[in-house]
């Protein structure tokens, strides 16, 4: 709680944002009915765009995260290629909005064959 105060983040704070980027791209679009933007495009309506999809779901992840998650700005996503293909990668960069303005987090971001999105950071 001080360190709120003090405009630091503490280690809960950004285990939060991990928690919630985790929802965030879990959720489809329009499956949020007070908020119908909240998520991204389901896979399943990007499968005629394979394989070049990957940078295109990365400016959709991007642009949700910009959106929806106000604790980060100068959000970067960065598709990064899998050599056996059957799972999309992606880096998350971003700065902290508050507190310690700058810091730079990376969230290490898989796309399973399912649709799952897993995040770590």
């Amino acid at each position: 709680m001080l360190a709120r105060i003090r405009g630091s983040p503490v280690t809960g704070d950004i285990a939060s944002i991990v928690s919630h980027l985790c929802a965030l791209l879990n959720t489809r679009q329009g499956a949020a009915p007070c908020s119908p933007g909240f998520g991204v495009v389901d896979l399943v309506d990007m499968v005629h765009s394979f394989p070049g999809a990957g940078p295109q779901l990365a400016r959709t992840i991007r642009s949700t995260i910009i959106e929806f998650e106000p604790r980060l700005r100068n959000v970067n996503v960065r598709h990064v290629p899998d050599e056996h293909g059957l799972v999309l990668r992606f880096e998350i960069s971003a700065q902290l909005a508050q507190g310690r303005a700058g810091r730079t987090l990376r969230f290490a971001t898989t796309v399973s064959p399912g649709g799952r999105y897993d995040v770590a950071g």
